[in-house]
């Protein structure tokens, strides 16, 4: 099989689902540009997510190539319950009572069995359901019940999510469910856990725990309690998500926009990885082609710096996932063919800290930027040296040797990272002459390029970079055998 690495930078993720269960739609959409696969915990068995996973791994031997996968956990969704006799119309005025009654819902009321509510309820508080179609506001607060005007009407149907946006709601981020399904996807070998529905730094802190180092945790922001704790949440989480569907929900419209490119910024000056979702391309759900508009927001995020832009329903369950991931993956490349891509990047690069891994990094970029350097060959068995070389985003490729797959599969979310997986350098001359071999199989340099490599010593000691080498690709590095081990 020919090696040749994607130029492109930034990352997709694809939702998998009902359009994209099979083998030969799966290996179509990686084929197309996805680079990670997301699994939503809120649908699907135990079967049907082991079978995603298998098909995924299935493809990655086939493809010879590390591909990421993210479980995304349900969280607590706030849902009313079903009502007697099909939907009903609310009016703008009308009294309308939530409460904790088994009974089926009428035009007067309806089932909401969250305690929780309850116990946070005051009067004046707004309740939004159906993404914010209906509009409540409190005008008494009972032990077991709510009793609310209608501030925005329309029909309302058995089973619509609830938002409560003024409150941190006393609940726990994960569910019996999310545990349950926790231990399945961690059993299966995900590389990624997604937590929804994230309002304090503790919630993140409570899945670290229980991941323990098996996966990389991932927080979605989708609550304004979660906005005012961003810089806490980013501290304990691996990466980030600006879930904007609930997000644009709870806060007004206008200030989503402002808060993607803040969040964005936070996450890049931490070094954690960044991912913008939900509805970059809605229309290609029944539609062949995007909108203008839909276009611009891809490219915006891409602009902004994200580390990765996903696909919730087009991938999932739309008529053209494929087409929605190949749209996805040229507008993110030609963005990246713009110098001021490039130029608006260096804007996100914070200064780097007083570590000698960080000065590293941050030289590595500069030496490979004024060389003219065809690649930076980083070294990394934990991820931690590979992730301080992409927050520096430097215009120059990275190529990341790790012994440790799981490391490889991780890092397939983070920006610029191509990964191969390749036993530890053995000494200071395997080093180098196993960069260069690497760079040459995989399309990232050629003979007489020069190439930057920054590892650390001794070999094989997690998180101590400290080499920087520049090193120049000769006829014998494409014979190169040394220690390195065969690959797919």
């Amino acid at each position: 099989m020919e090696i040749t690495h994607r130029q492109r930078k930034t990352r997709i993720v694809a939702t998998l689902g009902p359009a994209s269960t099979q083998i030969e739609t799966i290996r179509a959409l990686y084929r197309a540009g996805a680079d990670v696969f997301r699994l939503n915990m809120s649908h699907g068995s135990e079967e049907t997510i082991t079978h995603l996973y298998k098909t995924i791994r299935a493809v990655e031997q086939e493809v010879g190539q590390p591909i990421g996968i993210l479980a995304d956990l349900q969280g607590p969704k706030l849902r009313i319950g079903e009502f007697h006799d099909g939907p009903v119309m609310l009016a703008k005025g009308d009294v309308f009572q939530l409460d904790q009654s088994p009974e089926r819902g009428t035009r007067d009321r309806v089932t909401l069995s969250h305690p929780e509510i309850y116990d946070a309820a005051e009067v004046g508080m707004t309740l939004l359901i159906d993404d914010g179609k209906i509009k409540l506001e409190v005008t008494e607060v009972h032990n077991d019940r709510l009793i609310t005007r209608v501030a925005v009407g329309g029909k309302l149907s058995d089973r619509k999510g609830v938002n409560v946006p003024d409150v941190v709601l006393p609940m726990a981020a994960l569910t019996e469910k999310d545990r349950r399904d926790l231990a399945l996807v961690l059993q299966l070998g995900v590389d990624w856990v997604a937590l929804s529905f994230v309002q304090r730094a503790e919630d993140v802190a409570e899945l670290r725990e229980l991941v323990a180092g098996r996966a990389g945790v991932l927080a979605k922001i989708e609550k304004p309690a979660a906005v005012k704790s961003l810089e806490w949440i980013i501290g304990q989480a691996d990466a980030i998500m600006v879930a904007r569907g609930d997000l644009g929900v709870e806060l007004p419209l206008e200030k989503v926009p402002g808060l993607q490119k803040h969040i964005i910024s936070a996450a890049i000056a931490a070094g954690k990885a960044v991912v913008v979702a939900t509805q970059m391309l809605e229309t290609m759900i029944a539609s062949p082609v995007p909108t203008r508009a839909e276009v611009s927001d891809v490219a915006n995020a891409v602009y902004d710096g994200a580390d990765a832009v996903m696909l919730s329903g087009e991938s999932a369950a739309g008529d053209f996932p494929v087409e929605a991931v190949d749209v996805m993956n040229r507008v993110t490349a030609t963005v990246e063919e713009d110098p001021f891509y490039h130029r608006l990047l260096q804007e996100h690069v914070p200064e780097p800290e007083a570590t000698t891994a960080d000065a590293i990094s941050f030289a590595a970029r500069r030496v490979a930027e004024t060389i003219s350097a065809r690649v930076i060959v980083t070294y990394t068995s934990s991820g931690s040296t590979a992730l301080r070389a992409a927050r520096e985003r430097p215009s120059v490729p990275l190529l990341v040797l790790t012994p440790r797959e799981e490391t490889a599969r991780r890092l397939s979310l983070v920006w610029g990272l191509y990964c191969v997986k390749t036993d530890d350098a053995q000494d200071f001359q395997d080093m180098i002459d196993r960069a260069c071999h690497l760079a040459l199989v995989h399309g990232m340099a050629d003979v007489d390029d020069r190439v930057v490599i920054t590892a650390g010593m001794p070999f094989g000691t997690p998180g101590k970079t400290n080499v920087l080498r520049i090193a120049r690709v000769n006829e014998e590095h494409a014979h190169y055998q040394g220690h390195i081990e065969k690959h797919h």
